[in-house]
């Protein structure tokens, strides 16, 4: 979704894209992402350590946003709580 900053603010800056982006840019790289080098989501971290502890697994606690994302793909793929589509 596409949002541009107040025009009242005159700073003249927009997020998003003049034209869309293919797929809205849900299959972008995470080695790819602006911010994948951060420490993960809160949210990431929870969902994560769900998914490994139903597989059986153990991971470093401290991943990066995009090292998250990567393993929570590859996890979900074992998981029964994610369901194909």
């Amino acid at each position: 979704m596409s949002e541009h900053t107040n025009s009242d603010s005159g700073s003249g800056e927009t997020l998003g894209a003049p034209t869309p982006e293919p797929g809205g840019g849900l299959d972008r790289d995470p080695d790819e992402w602006a911010t994948g080098d951060e420490p993960m989501t809160a949210a990431q971290r929870s969902y994560l350590d769900t998914l490994a502890r139903e597989a059986g697994e153990e991971l470093p606690a401290d991943l990066t946003k995009a090292e998250a994302s990567k393993h929570i793909d590859r996890l979900q793929g074992k998981s029964d709580r994610v369901q194909d589509q």
